[in-house]
């Protein structure tokens, strides 16, 4: 079993490899709820969302071919060892981060392509990150900034 310090390691390590922001990773973390060895399914679709990301199972035989192994053996490594399934989680979201075009609609395509879900979605982890101190709402949105008086000579 992998110690929440080495988890958080392997969460920073794979935010810097692949240019995600490791905030948003942590959110993602907490709103999916997961924990290594976790299966979790089957969803809608007949899939399955593996590990602290829940990465979904629909991912396997892409990561098989990269890996060149066996789709079992690429579910177990995604479902069982908690630093791939944080790298696969930030491999993912960068990918969707580029086809969206911004970070929120990114996060929102980690999860689903239906707007609204993905849209419900990306509000979570924004809360998340909120709630966690991770982000502040008003710098978000622009709020003015807060003007210093100095006094005089």
């Amino acid at each position: 079993m992998i110690t929440a310090q080495a988890l958080a390691a392997c969460l920073m390590l794979a935010s810097q490899t692949y240019h995600v922001p490791p905030a948003v990773m942590i959110g993602i973390m907490h709103v999916e709820g997961g924990r290594v060895g976790q299966q979790v399914g089957p969803n809608g679709n007949g899939s399955y969302d593996l590990g602290p990301m829940q990465v979904n199972s629909r991912w396997l035989p892409d990561l098989a071919r990269h890996w060149r192994v066996d789709l079992a053996t690429a579910r177990r490594a995604v479902r069982d060892d908690g630093c791939t399934n944080v790298k696969v989680a930030a491999w993912i979201l960068q990918q969707k981060i580029a086809d969206a075009g911004s970070l929120y609609k990114g996060i929102a395509w980690y999860h689903s392509a239906t707007p609204v879900k993905g849209m419900r979605y990306a509000a979570k982890v924004i809360n998340v990150l909120e709630r966690k101190g991770l982000i502040r709402h008003d710098e978000a949105y622009g709020a003015p900034p807060v003007r210093r008086q100095y006094a005089s000579r």
